[in-house]
């Protein structure tokens, strides 16, 4: 292993916390802004209110919003996180490098592929099909962009397992169920805790194919969010982003937390 000069290292540490506070400070500005007292968005804040979370959490256009983005959110992660692990699966499966490349390339394709392209395909089918401004079709819409994170996910974590572990377990008489459920997929709960999480980030975030595919009666918090900033800048947009901010971060510690532990015990 290369030691690395004191002078270069602590260069490099600079350098990352540098990016780091580029990186986060957008977001973090937001925190005060939903604390103002004014009724526009001014930074710095002049005085401190609360009254723009009372706002938030006592108008029933935003609560429910909230509440379909966290039922959404959930219901993609569980969904995804599925399919991406059946897709992992099948792709573990195969012995055919093209055919894996090109199936792989075709799972990911909704990451590269531009949103706007994706959005207007989408709305054209779920238009056809009845399911624009129901709640089945925010989450179909979601899941096609989620399942690109859940599938990279279990499949590093299927890259960091050992398959002799399943050979040696079925040389004992567990058939394949017993070998995946008691084996393999106690190994890669990290990966698919991982691939959950970003699925609900991903969906909870979205807003670009929820404005396509939304109706007056359905309606996401990040879809209101734009919605009041092309109507007024009132500071409960703050208010809402702080607590998507929160619920974020929280999900993704748990999420890490929970991972760290179960990699621990596995090492035991």
């Amino acid at each position: 292993m290369l030691k690395t000069h004191p002078v270069t290292k602590g260069i490099l540490w600079a350098v990352a916390a540098l990016v780091s506070i580029w990186l986060v400070a957008p977001s973090l500005i937001v925190i005060p802004l939903s604390f103002t007292d004014k009724a526009s968005l001014v930074f710095p804040p002049t005085g401190w209110s609360w009254r723009w979370y009372e706002s938030f959490f006592t108008n029933p256009q935003w609560t429910a919003a909230l509440g379909n983005s966290l039922l959404i959110g959930l219901l993609v992660a569980a969904l995804a996180t599925v399919l991406g692990l059946l897709a992992a699966l099948g792709l573990r499966q195969m012995a055919n490098k093209k055919l894996i490349a090109g199936l792989t390339f075709g799972l990911l394709s909704p990451m590269v592929v531009p949103g706007i392209v994706v959005a207007i395909g989408l709305y054209a089918v779920f238009l056809k099909a009845g399911l624009v401004g129901t709640l089945l079709g925010f989450v179909f819409a979601h899941t096609v962009l989620a399942l690109p994170f859940t599938v990279v996910a279990i499949t590093a974590g299927f890259a960091g397992f050992d398959s002799r572990l399943e050979l040696a377990a079925m040389s004992l008489g567990a058939n394949r169920f017993t070998t995946f459920m008691r084996v393999t997929l106690p190994n890669i709960v990290p990966g698919m805790i991982s691939g959950a999480l970003f699925a609900f980030v991903t969906s909870f975030d979205e807003v670009m194919l929820s404005l396509f595919i939304k109706s007056p009666y359905l309606n996401t918090l990040p879809v209101l969010m734009y919605s009041s900033v092309t109507r007024d800048t009132d500071p409960t947009l703050a208010a809402a982003a702080t607590v998507i901010l929160l619920i974020t971060t929280a999900l993704v510690v748990v999420g890490l937390t929970l991972s760290g532990r179960n990699t621990r015990a596995r090492a035991k």
